[in-house]
């Protein structure tokens, strides 16, 4: 029996020895480990028979336990560091677990996902902790560190990765240290920060960015705060940053933070002098207010202190970024004559009495931005020029009245409706809606002349941009198809007046209009749903081509443009083939008109799709316009004066439309002698077709009668 006992010892030792290779965990030498507690003391540390440099860092990778109980550790005088890690038990942390540690200078609880409680004053009485990390871990309430009373300057607070950590309370810093800190309060799950939340502390810098549901930072959550000096908001869903706590921050740092459209009242940062933002426009808001902003400089010179003042967290950013000194700002100083000079000279020999370090005290410090501002983005109204300003009042309001006249002329016309009435309809009704777009682009500009920078991610990110960006792309798009659409329906028309089973009927003409309808909808509504974006101008137009998505989208507009422009050229070489006639000079002033005409309907036609031609190219090599006022001037005068011309060159100046109006002033009694003589003319008309058809002429004389008669309509009607 006794043979067998060392053998079993033997066992015993190899068993033991398994599990803790197999858990990873090691227990120091200055502690003593048992099933459920750890112990870690002055009692402890001293038992242990030798000492070195390892045991000043206690390192509890894999730690077993469920509980590190209060006073776990406790009066340690020789460890510096003690870093908990890599636990898949760990679950609760006592009250007291980190007491009294005189000489403990860092704590490190990393990727503990299953802790979820950190008990009150955990850590107290740290006075030389200058770094504490709680990162990756399970924790939904804000440790308490209020009782740390560390007395080291540069304290460094981690707290990262804590996916269910949702706010922070009030005063959650309050007596952790006096001195100066650095807060990495990044990829939390925080959602809200309370106020007085950063009360009693003096913050040098603040991170608070990956946070991708913060929403709120309350008014007051720097109140009683010093600082910070450096703000980072970045990828976090803050709509706005707090209105009061921010004046001195130096850097501020808002990248991704695409729900931050507005910032706070400029003058609460008035120490800024560095910022990374998301939009453009936030930049030239901050740029001009700071060519006009006043620096303290002044008053601090006159009663006696200076503006790099130690204590000021601004000074002590400043070195770590650097400070440019542009500007010089003007002092108070006393203005010595030649002869004071002289004096001087006299009195105190060749002194020196420059101080160089008093200048960068005296000088106005830069401010950079980021992104700065683009051809597409630039430091300027909407409508950046006063004549641009007008004409875009000038053109929508005309188009508006234009088109709304025409549809008015047609819907309480008595006439039977025809096929190239029903594409006018619809001509009248895309050109109405790039004039409404129109109309809304110079609303926004009136109400935020001279402070569009302030507003212009709120409009082009908001539901008014995109609706008019909607309302340009349709509009736009369907005012070309329609084009099109009626010069063909001309050819047909005429290229077969002697066969009239093969003309447009009403039916069809709504099948060609129903497919157009659907294609530019389509067009219009790619921009709403991630291809391309309306939010990159000002103007609201699909100027993004950063996805391969988005480029193929602006190419296909381009060809849909270029190919509707060749349709109309072709169709109306076309038609000019068919009407004239060369075999009788009495034909040729009437062949010279209808030439006129057409190019006249061309050149205008031109005008209103080369533009997109160009903005679509221009975009495809990524080469916008040099400046926002060309790239706004070239939209507005060419791509959008078709709205206003339309209604004149196929409908207005047409004698069938002078008619229609004449007849709806006469029910309103107005110009009843025009509408009578347009009436006698309409009724002479038919009856002359009437006659024309009871008494056929010889096929020769016929067929000439029929180009007089297609010249005559062509000349009178127009686009009818």
């Amino acid at each position: 029996m006794w043979a067998s006992l060392p053998a079993f010892l033997f066992l015993s030792v190899l068993f033991l020895y398994g599990c803790k290779c197999a858990s990873g965990f090691a227990c120091p030498r200055i502690c003593r480990c048992f099933s459920n507690t750890i112990r870690c003391n002055n009692v402890t540390e001293m038992s242990a028979q030798t000492t070195d440099h390892r045991d000043k860092r206690l390192f509890l990778h894999h730690l077993t336990l469920h509980t590190i109980s209060s006073h776990s550790f406790e009066g340690l005088k020789g460890v510096q560091g003690i870093e908990i890690t890599q636990s898949v038990t760990l679950e609760t942390i006592e009250a007291l677990a980190f007491n009294n540690l005189p000489n403990l200078s860092e704590i490190s609880i990393q990727n503990t996902r299953s802790l979820m409680h950190i008990g009150r004053r955990t850590f107290n009485n740290l006075p030389k902790l200058h770094y504490l990390s709680i990162s990756n871990t399970g924790i939904t309430t804000f440790p308490d560190i209020i009782s740390i009373n560390s007395l080291e300057s540069e304290f460094i607070l981690d707290i990262c990765d804590n996916l269910y950590l949702l706010e922070i309370p009030p005063n959650a810093f309050t007596g952790m240290t006096k001195e100066y800190v650095t807060m990495n309060l990044y990829n939390n799950g925080i959602r809200e920060i309370h106020d007085h939340a950063f009360n009693g502390t003096k913050i040098d810098k603040l991170v608070l960015k990956n946070n991708r549901n913060l929403r709120v930072i309350h008014r007051d959550a720097f109140k009683g705060a010093t600082g910070p000096g450096v703000l980072d908001v970045s990828a976090t869903a803050l709509a706005k940053l707090p209105p009061q706590g921010l004046e001195s921050v130096l850097v501020l740092l808002a990248q991704s933070a695409y729900a931050l459209k507005s910032l706070p009242p400029l003058q609460g940062l008035w120490s800024l002098r560095e910022a990374h933002l998301t939009y453009n426009s936030h930049c030239c808001a901050l740029l001009s207010w700071n060519t006009h902003r006043d620096f303290p400089i002044n008053s601090a010179w006159n009663n006696g202190s200076t503006y790099c003042d130690e204590s000021d967290p601004s000074a002590r950013v400043q070195r770590v970024i650097g400070g440019s000194a542009d500007n010089t700002l003007v002092m108070d100083m006393p203005v010595f004559s030649d002869v004071d000079l002289l004096v001087e000279d006299e009195v105190f020999g060749n002194v020196n009495f420059h101080y160089p370090e008093l200048d960068a005290c005296q000088t106005r410090p830069a401010l950079v931005c980021t992104p700065e501002a683009d051809a597409f983005n630039p430091c300027e109204d909407n409508a950046g020029i006063q004549f641009l300003r007008v004409a875009i009042w000038l053109i929508n309001i005309l188009a508006i009245t234009g088109n709304l006249t025409v549809l008015l002329v047609f819907f309480t016309s008595r006439n039977k409706l025809t096929v190239p009435r029903f594409l006018m309809c619809h001509l009248a009704l895309a050109d109405l809606c790039i004039g409404v777009y129109l109309l809304m682009i110079a609303t926004v500009d009136l109400r935020t002349h001279g402070q569009y920078s302030q507003h212009a991610i709120e409009w082009q990110t908001g539901p008014g941009c995109s609706a008019a960006g909607f309302l340009s792309v349709f509009g736009g798009e369907l005012s070309v198809y329609t084009l099109s659409s009626i010069t063909l329906e001309r050819w047909h028309t005429i290229t077969n007046a002697m066969q009239v089973e093969r003309h447009l009927v009403l039916t069809q003409a709504a099948s060609i209009m129903a497919a157009g309808w659907l294609i530019c909808l389509g067009m219009g509504m790619l921009p709403l749903v991630g291809v391309s974006s309306y939010t990159k101008v000002s103007m609201c137009l699909p100027m993004d081509i950063e996805t391969p998505l988005a480029q193929a989208f602006i190419i296909i507009i381009l060809l849909f443009n270029v190919a509707a422009f060749v349709v109309v050229c072709v169709s109306y070489v076309l038609i000019y083939l068919a009407v004239k006639n060369p075999e009788h000079p009495s034909g040729r002033s009437a062949d010279t008109k209808i030439a006129k005409r057409m190019a006249v309907l061309i050149f205008t036609d031109f005008l209103c799709m080369a533009p997109i031609s160009f903005f679509a190219i221009s975009q495809g090599l990524s080469m916008p316009p040099h400046t926002g006022s060309h790239s706004d001037t070239l939209l507005i005068f060419m791509h959008q004066p078709y709205s206003l011309c339309n209604p004149f060159l196929y409908t207005a100046l047409t004698r069938g439309f002078r008619t229609d109006a004449c007849l709806l002033l006469r029910r309103c009694g107005c110009c009843t002698p025009n509408a009578d003589f347009y009436r006698s003319q309409t009724l002479a008309s038919h009856l002359n077709c009437t006659q024309k058809t009871s008494n056929p002429l010889p096929h020769s004389l016929s067929f000439y009668a029929y180009h007089i008669k297609v010249k005559d309509c062509f000349l009178n009607k127009g686009a009818t």
